[in-house]
């Protein structure tokens, strides 16, 4: 497929993606609120009614008057709105990404060689049963005797997450690992919607519309499910988002800080529901503060230059560019050579020629106003690394995505060696 109507796919898609999940999350939120806020009906007339709860509240220059009833109102209203659209469109419009970017590119984005040299069928496969997986996992454990304990389905709930993290970074490239990740909590959440949540929701208008009694345990495994659901939120949109920061999945412990990720999401969002209920515990936001600063406290070693070279640096540089890194470039470029004595032998430091030599063969490709490598249209981020100018303007970016984290080349598609990213390190600390 040509890489322009790709583009074109990718930008429609991520549109589409995020209108609906912004319609999904933000009713979500809402009506967890809502839930949240209900105070006894006033008028004895409501709660023979059978109104279990009402808020007002006053936004856009109105005032609003919500009721919930303890099961079903005595007659149904002639309008009766259904919120489920925004859920499917999102799990709809995710999934096309996912197997845009991520399936049809797997070569690219999920299958990383120095992981696991996965054929791509392979690879497309295990990308398309761990979105089922994580749902009946999850759905056996809300059926098991631990649905009577909230707590106990939580920890049971994080534990197999720790596995499944664990288990897509042994696999899958980290950027690859952490989207499908998220995709599974996210294919979890609009299952709720579509095998609890809704046929629940039917049942009771179906009662009510036999002349039957609703029964009450419909709205008891709808409310568990759609509370699970807003606690899943906050990890799906950190690790949705996580794919514009290398240093997260690039990352020796990459497994470990996306849990942590996921964790701290979910602390932050039982935090915000508790809070809701007047018992918003300063307990749950120290340990947030904590996960994250471990997180943090990780990733900043990987992503801090190194010191200047050392003589042995230095004669290590020379050796590599004799060896064929970046050789015939050496003695060229800016920056003036000086030659000095180490063991008898004469050290050069490396050279801007050398790094741009690498740069041109192992990113420009990609990184170009016209890419030639398959499947890119227009530079990634439009970053553009075809001549010096911009290489030297980029010097930073280039250290961090090709040293600091080996995010790039993505998938090291074009063969970067390790020699040629210490090069690139060790010009880059010695000019900063």
């Amino acid at each position: 497929m040509s890489s322009y109507y790709l583009e074109w796919l990718n930008l429609l898609g991520r549109w589409a993606h995020m209108i609906t999940g912004i319609a999904w999350v933000g009713a979500s939120f809402y009506f967890v609120w809502l839930d949240n806020h209900l105070l006894e009906p006033v008028s004895e007339q409501d709660r023979e009614k059978g109104v279990a709860g009402e808020v007002w509240s006053v936004h856009g220059g109105g005032f609003y008057h919500a009721q919930k009833y303890q099961v079903s109102p005595q007659t149904l209203p002639s309008t009766l709105h259904w919120f489920k659209w925004e859920a499917y469109t999102t799990l709809i419009s995710g999934v096309f990404l996912l197997a845009l970017i991520y399936w049809y590119g797997a070569e690219i984005y999920l299958i990383d060689p120095a992981v696991m040299a996965l054929p791509k069928a392979v690879a497309i496969l295990i990308g398309v049963l761990v979105l089922p997986l994580g749902w009946l996992i999850y759905d056996q454990l809300c059926k098991s005797t631990l649905r009577k304990n909230d707590l106990h389905l939580g920890i049971a709930m994080f534990l197999v997450l720790v596995v499944i993290a664990f288990a897509l970074c042994q696999v899958f490239s980290g950027r690859g690992a952490f989207m499908h990740f998220g995709a599974m909590l996210g294919t979890i959440m609009v299952a709720n919607v579509f095998f609890v949540i809704i046929p629940g929701q039917k049942d009771l208008v179906a009662a009510k519309i036999a002349g039957r009694s609703p029964d009450p345990q419909h709205g008891i495994n709808g409310k568990q499910r759609s509370v699970h659901n807003t606690y899943f939120t906050l990890p799906v949109l950190l690790v949705m988002i996580s794919n514009h920061y290398a240093m997260t999945y690039t990352h020796e412990w990459n497994w470990l800080i996306l849990i942590g990720l996921s964790l701290f999401g979910a602390l932050i969002r039982v935090y915000f529901v508790q809070r809701h209920k007047g018992k918003g515990s300063p307990l749950l936001l120290l340990a947030a503060a904590l996960i994250l600063a471990a997180i943090i406290a990780a990733l900043a070693p990987s992503q801090a230059p190194s010191q200047a070279p050392s003589q042995t640096d230095r004669q290590s540089a020379v050796n590599h560019s004799h060896g064929g890194v970046g050789a015939g470039a050496a003695g060229s470029g800016s920056e003036t050579e000086t030659d000095s004595e180490a063991n008898g032998i004469q050290a050069t430091p490396v050279t801007f020629a050398s790094v741009s030599g690498i740069v041109m063969e192992r990113c420009a490709g990609c990184h170009a106003l016209k890419p030639t490598y398959p499947g890119f249209y227009a530079p990634p981020q439009g970053l553009v690394l075809d001549n010096d100018e911009n290489i030297r303007a980029q010097m930073l970016k280039i250290y961090q995505q090709s040293v600091a984290t080996k995010a790039m080349p993505i998938g090291n598609v074009t063969g970067m060696l390790d020699e040629e990213r210490e090069l690139i390190g060790r010009w880059y600390s010695a000019n900063p």
